[in-house]
């Protein structure tokens, strides 16, 4: 499989190009390879989905902010009928005629086909609307990637009239308004002369015919309410607040029109002992003053399950051991964090009578006595230092 180009590079555009650019550029690349002008040229076909793809992430805020972060990793991962992000590989030429039509603005008339949508003219598609849910992944889930199943509330194409709305095949009429064009052409007197506009039939709403005997399921409407369970492939290293999109798995459209997408944000479940920063893990041990005096074995938790890691004799409180590689996997699939142990000494509160004795012995001692002067025992510094 061929690898995606960058979508910036698609259009042709700058990375901080405006809205108005990006839509601009999309529409010089359809005209180009459109099909109707490129009859049989597989390469223009697959050159226009690939800018409809483009289009799709790059003027949509919250997926363009996605790409730009996490590049083609974060839109992808097949689920359902379609993929994350973008059109996946789940739409077809009709999908793009009826989701990107509208920006060509009817200036084409009938020599395109109307940018339309398949076998009914230029009239307009509908679209149905987006669901978010919001998933919750514990960190193992995040390191592996999971696959979740959802029951998803939503409303589905009706079974009885097959979502057209109409009671049956002759349920409809030709839109009288726009003779089933879908769209009505208005001349209007300016300063300029004679100026010549098309817009959406008001009558139809663009689908060129209306409904005369209703289905008695929907109402007309062609969606009733109803659920879907969907499997969703979550690939590993994604984050709080991540959403990954699920092509086609939204809202069905009224009348047959084209499926909304299913948005899933990504929550991180708490752990207690273990806080993300980045694809690296933090973890604070406490050990006793006689593990840090003596050093030894100690076990921390890691993604998997425990490790074991020693201590040196002499380790300070706030002493930080790097376990590398024992974090989180990027979502771009490269390289992976590290586990971060910071050391905390647990000091007891009270002592017993042998005990004290024991530790005013101690104090007395040429280790234990209060050094003149101390090297590398300021937090800041060792922190400044980790960090380099």
């Amino acid at each position: 499989m061929a690898e995606k180009r960058d979508y910036y590079e698609v259009l042709g555009v700058a990375k901080n190009a405006n809205d108005d650019e990006i839509k601009k550029a999309y529409r010089k690349a359809a005209i180009k390879y459109h099909p109707d002008k490129n009859p049989g040229d597989k390469e223009a076909e697959e050159k226009f989905k690939e800018a409809a793809e483009a289009y799709d992430v790059l003027s949509n805020p919250d997926k363009r902010a996605r790409y730009d972060q996490f590049g083609h990793a974060g839109m992808s991962g097949a689920a359902g009928g379609g993929g994350f992000g973008g059109f996946g590989g789940g739409f077809s030429m009709e999908d793009i005629f009826s989701q990107f039509g509208d920006i060509f603005g009817g200036h084409f008339g009938g020599g395109f086909g109307g940018f339309g949508g398949g076998g009914r003219g230029g009239q307009r598609v509908n679209r149905g609307s987006d669901i978010r849910v919001r998933v919750k992944l514990t960190l193992a889930e995040i390191a592996a990637g999971t696959t979740k199943k959802l029951k998803v509330n939503k409303y589905v194409a009706c079974e009885k009239c097959g979502g057209s709305g109409a009671k049956d095949a002759s349920g409809f009429t030709t839109c009288p308004n726009c003779n089933g064009s879908g769209v009505v052409t208005r001349v209007e007197n300016t300063f300029f002369g004679r100026m010549q506009t098309q817009g959406v039939c008001p009558s139809c709403g663009g689908e060129g015919r209306i409904i005369k005997d209703k289905c008695e399921a929907c109402g007309g409407e062609g969606i009733v309410k109803g659920s879907e369970i969907i499997e969703i492939n979550i690939p590993a290293g994604v984050g709080e607040g991540m959403a990954l999109t699920v092509a086609g798995k939204g809202n069905a459209a009224r009348h047959g029109g084209v499926n909304g997408d299913l948005i899933v944000v990504i929550e991180e479940e708490h752990n207690a002992q273990l806080m993300r920063d980045g694809n690296d893990l933090i973890h604070n041990l406490n050990i006793t003053v006689t593990t840090a005096l003596l050093g030894g074995e100690v076990e921390v938790p890691t993604i998997e399950g425990k490790a074991k890691i020693s201590i040196a004799a002499g380790t300070h409180s706030g002493k930080i051991l790097r376990l590398r590689g024992k974090g989180l996997p990027s979502v771009n699939g490269y390289g992976r964090g590290d586990l971060l142990v910071v050391v905390d000494i647990t000091i007891p509160t009270s002592l017993n009578s042998e005990e004290r004795a024991l530790v005013e012995k101690l104090s007395t001692m040429t280790h234990f006595k209060r050094p003149e002067k101390v090297e590398n025992q300021n937090i800041f510094e060792r922190m400044k230092s980790f960090f380099k």
